[in-house]
């Protein structure tokens, strides 16, 4: 059962997941309808679709297959402008039940996504855990940081278009809590709770890719605790009161609310407040 005020962006149709991958190499057709149905049954609110470095033909091919057997709406994902306007092109509003995509992501280097918008209805997800700095992308290290990137981005899809903050997700990044050196994850709940405070962003919803928070972890402690999903969890636990609505993520995760003396939640409370290698050490002592 899906955790309630959270939806899921299921994210296993996608062609940096091995075994998607392969089913894309081999044009499994029917394995990638298997993929959706899964997500679908499990109570996903969107089907992520992303096929890498394949075609913008490709991605209309997938976006029509995936439609075929499922009626939740899609998340056409690519940095690229014509493969995500080939999906666009190709995705049946009708098929959704009336429901406009998402499209996976727009951020600060690639702005020229937006004029998408004055031709196709889709809910746009604003990447701001990166900023254009000089004519590249350069990560946000600070919650003030990505806090102004935010604000530049909603301004900039404001002047393009009349979309209203319900039809906008931001996503402020979320890194490995394993790796975390340099202090990504107190920036990333730090972010969450400072744009949700500002009345500029009323009605926005927001969204991290919640697995990457628990990449290079074990599945479970000696004691049987599961690792990624209690700290999965935690994470939830602290960032769904202060706006986070939305992970892309796995259906097969059982994300709950944890008590907050719960193991997962100690450790998560300590790691905001410890630095560099600390941390490390931390998120080990948890799982080991």
């Amino acid at each position: 059962m899906a955790l309630a005020g959270l939806a899921i962006i299921g994210e296993s149709i996608n062609d940096s997941v091995p075994s998607t991958h392969k089913l894309f190499e081999q044009n499994d057709i029917n394995g990638l309808k298997e993929l959706a149905k899964l997500q679908d049954s499990k109570g996903a609110a969107y089907i992520d679709v992303n096929v890498g470095s394949n075609s913008p033909e490709f991605m209309a091919e997938m976006i029509r297959t995936i439609q075929d057997v499922t009626s939740k709406p899609l998340a056409i994902d690519t940095p690229d402008f014509e493969t995500a306007k080939a999906g666009l092109e190709a995705y049946d509003i009708q098929k959704a039940g009336g429901c406009i995509p998402v499209l996976n992501s727009i951020a600060q280097s690639r702005t020229e996504m937006f004029d998408l918008l004055k031709k196709y209805k889709f809910i746009p997800i604003l990447m701001v855990s990166e900023k254009e700095e000089n004519g590249s992308a350069t990560p946000n290290y600070t919650v003030e940081e990505t806090y102004e990137t935010a604000k530049a981005m909603l301004s900039e899809v404001k002047q393009i278009t009349d979309i209203t903050n319900d039809k906008i997700i931001i996503d402020v990044g979320i890194a490995p809590i394993a790796s975390d050196m340099q202090g990504m994850t107190k920036r990333t709940i730090g972010s969450i709770a400072k744009i949700y405070s500002d009345e500029m962003f009323k009605g926005i919803h927001m969204s991290v890719g919640l697995s990457n928070f628990s990449v290079m972890l074990p599945p479970k402690t000696k004691e049987g605790l599961p690792i990624k999903s209690s700290l999965e969890s935690a994470f939830l636990t602290m960032t769904m009161k202060t706006g986070l609505d939305m992970v892309i993520g796995s259906v097969k995760r059982k994300y709950r609310i944890l008590e907050e003396d719960h193991p997962a939640m100690l450790c998560l409370k300590e790691v905001l407040e410890l630095d560099g290698l600390e941390v490390l050490m931390r998120v080990q002592k948890f799982y080991s």
